[in-house]
This record gives C-alpha cells, structure tokens and sequence, in this order.
C-alpha cells in the first residue's frame, strides 16, 4: 500500500499567501497546510483542481445569532453552520441571547456539546454579560470555546442587557480579552419610543433607534475602554455618525459592519421588504451608508460580521413595532462581499482583511486567518466571475428566506474545506458535521 506524502492537494489555483496571490500549491496533512509551493498529484492521497479560482484563508464570521437553545424554531446550530458552509465560512462565532442565555459555564458548556455534534463549520460561544455575572466575567472568558464577552446595551433579542453606566464600567475593567459590544444607549430608546407613531410602521424604526442613541452609547465605551486599556469591538455600527467619532479610535477598540448595512439602504429597503428589512440597529440612509463605505475605505471598520439573526417569516410579518429585529446572513455574506468586489467597492485582499486576518488577529484565535505552513487547513475557494442570484429555496436556514432573495450577484464562493477535509464543493455538501471548537492564545 502507497504512502502518500499529504492526505489532499490543492492544485492550480491562485493562492493568498504573504500577502499576495500566487500560482502554486498546497499539500495539506492532518488537518493542517503541510506545504504551500511545487507539488506532484501522485503524492497526495486525493488531489482537486481549482483552475481560474481564488484560495483563500477560511472565512471567519464573528457574529451569528442560532438561537439553541430555546428558540429551534427560528434556527439551530446545524442549520446555521450548514448556511456558513454553503456560504464559504469556515468558523463562526455564536451569540448568547439564546433561552437560556449564555451566562455561566453549565449553559456554555450545553452550547459546546451541541456544537460538537451538528457543527459543520469550527466553532466558538460568547458569554453574555448581565447583571448577575458582571463581576466574574475574568473568570468565564477563560473556559475553552469562548470567544469572549457580549454585552447588550440597548435592548434587542432575548433579555441580556447592561444599560447602567457603573455596570458598564465594572464589565470593561474585569475583562482581560476582547468584549464585543452592541452600542445603542438603552434609556434613548425608551425615551424615543415614546414619541413614535406606531401607525406609521417599520419605517417608524430608525427614526426610534436613531443615530445619536448609538453615539451616546459608544461614546461611553470608548470613556471606559480608554480607561481601563480593555479591548472593545463595537459590532454592527450603523452610522456615519460613529465612522466619524471612531475614526481616531486608537489600538483598543476595533469595529464590525455587515453586509446589510452596506447593501440595503432606507426607506427603499423598508418600502420593498417591511420589516423583513427590520434589524437592530436599523438599516439607515445612503448617507450612513456611504459614511460606512468610507470607514472600510480608510481602515476605521476592522470586520464583516453578518448578524445573522433569524426569526420565521410568520414573526416577521407581524405589525410593527410586534415584529421582531434581525434577519438571516450568514450563508449570503461573503457573496454579497464579492459582488462589491466586483463592484470595486474594495479589493479582494481587503475582504480578507476583514473577513480572515483581522478576526484572527482581534480575537486572537490561534492558527486560523492566514495561508501558512503548520497553520489549520481551513480553506475558502471563490469564483470571481461565477453569477448566482440567492434565492429563499436555496437558504440552508431553518427561516427559510433572505432579504436579499432575487438579488443577482457575480461572485461566489465554490468550495470549502474544514480542518483539511472538503465539505462544500459547488453547492453541494459533503460527508457529517465535523467542526471543532476554536483555540485562542
């Protein structure tokens, strides 16, 4: 019986390596890339060609709602990671406002074992903050899988929130490692509410969960943060308001955009989808929208996340303000991403950037994010020029739909591989959920 000097190799792509793209190889070994560079089909036990297609590092969604447990109904963590895969994600981060929350270690670990089972992308969980463990957060941010601390500040989904000041502060100084943020400052909300017509509908929405109610609140995480030198990421900002405050934001704090918010605009979003087009914080202007652009553009934004967020289209379709905030994305984000690309919106090196490198780098997440030797064989290959047009019939979620249903784009991801093993080869899905939970140093 032959011995093969790598389990799989990867042949005629362009490969992202140092920096560049380069017309070479990759032999990868026991779930890790072996050797990047001249390669000899017959000394890989199975071999795969990607002519005219782009090798990428996996990409790294850091923000996705799956709702288990307590909300199956909506999404579940083998559905959710089936749309990553389909979507070209390699690894994602899950959110705590599950039922229960994420909020002690017998609920994470509940989390895990799940995972363990019916993830088909790696995995890791946040541990969200509240009231109740705001000053043990040092202590679980260190169990194995968790990707760090949450804290709501306006409230959204499920009921974790830390909307006094004093307990902000006690949540930025005990936390060692990154703490991602949802910035909305909850007392606004509550004031502006109300003062909205309620007949007027969703289009009702941002006016309530207005510009400066994420000023306020970001303003008192950077007071904090700059205080305590911790780590802040404020995920999903909305405005260009905040692009503008944050531009000079200095090495503690980062920021996430999603693809909704540079994609869909009011009130054309809201006149076409209602309030399937009803996220928090909400969908704003063209001129948020291009304030955004411009935060990609001059390095202020550091991410995509999609907050991917499900509900069933029965909820969603609920007069507002009864219908519920957040919708699918996780399958759909890096094609949007790509479209933009083609759009010269930005350049394809700077979506790994902010899709791959800078997640890894973040979060500190230990052998992922970058095409090197001895690195995980977690691999995204896309096809610059394939069109596709998403549709609700292809969305692996258990909601079913997208708010980008219809929508033509040019360019897609066409396989994925996972810890050295292909799990997705055009559209196609392949072998069992085999994630594993994600290290960090």
């Amino acid at each position: 019986m032959k011995k093969y000097d790598f389990d799989l190799g990867i042949f005629k792509g362009k490969v992202y390596t140092d920096g560049v793209f380069k017309n070479t190889s990759i032999g990868i070994k026991k779930n890790k890339i072996a050797h990047i560079g001249e390669l000899k089909p017959e000394n890989c036990l199975q071999s795969i060609e990607f002519e005219n297609k782009y090798i990428l590092p996996g990409m790294i969604d850091t923000q996705v709602h799956f709702r288990e447990p307590g909300l199956t109904h909506k999404e579940d963590i083998y559905h959710g990671t089936k749309g990553a895969l389909l979507g070209g994600i390699t690894s994602i981060f899950e959110m705590p406002n599950t039922s229960p929350a994420t909020i002690d270690e017998i609920e994470f670990q509940k989390k895990i074992k799940i995972a363990e089972t019916n993830s088909w992308t790696n995995f890791a969980f946040f541990i969200g903050a509240c009231k109740a463990n705001v000053s043990k957060l040092d202590e679980l941010e260190k169990m194995k899988g968790c990707a760090g601390i949450k804290i709501f500040m306006g409230s959204s989904t499920g009921n974790l929130l830390i909307s006094e000041e004093e307990d902000l502060e006690i949540a930025l100084k005990t936390c060692k490692r990154r703490v991602a943020i949802h910035s909305e400052d909850e007392k606004r909300l509550i004031e502006r509410f109300k003062t909205i017509n309620k007949s007027n509908g969703v289009i009702e929405h941002e006016k309530w969960r207005d510009s400066l109610s994420a000023i306020i609140s970001t303003k008192k995480v950077l007071k904090y943060a700059k205080k305590y030198n911790t780590k802040a990421h404020i995920l999903h900002i909305s405005t260009a308001d905040e692009i503008q405050l944050l531009k000079n934001k200095g090495k503690f704090i980062t920021v996430e955009v999603t693809p909704q918010h540079l994609t869909l605009f009011s009130p054309d979003c809201y006149n076409k989808l209602d309030s399937l087009a009803q996220m928090n914080p909400p969908i704003r202007s063209l001129e948020h929208q291009i304030g955004l652009w411009k935060g990609i553009s001059n390095g202020t934004v550091d991410v995509i996340g999609s907050d991917h967020a499900p509900h069933t289209l029965e909820e969603k379709k609920k007069q507002w303000p009864n219908s519920p905030s957040g919708m699918p994305g996780v399958q759909t984000t890096l094609s949007i991403m790509l479209n933009h690309v083609n759009n010269k919106k930005l350049t394809l090196q700077k979506l790994i950037e902010l899709l791959s490198e800078n997640p890894c780098k973040i979060y500190n997440i230990k052998n992922k994010g970058f095409i090197k030797e001895g690195y995980d064989a977690d691999l995204t290959i896309v096809d610059l020029n394939k069109e596709i047009i998403i549709k609700n019939e292809n969305i692996a979620s258990k909601s079913g739909w997208s708010p980008f249903n219809g929508m033509k784009l040019k360019g897609s991801p066409v396989a994925t591989i996972i810890n050295g093993s292909i799990k997705m080869i055009e559209g196609k899905v392949l072998e069992k959920p085999n994630g594993k939970v994600i290290d960090f140093d």
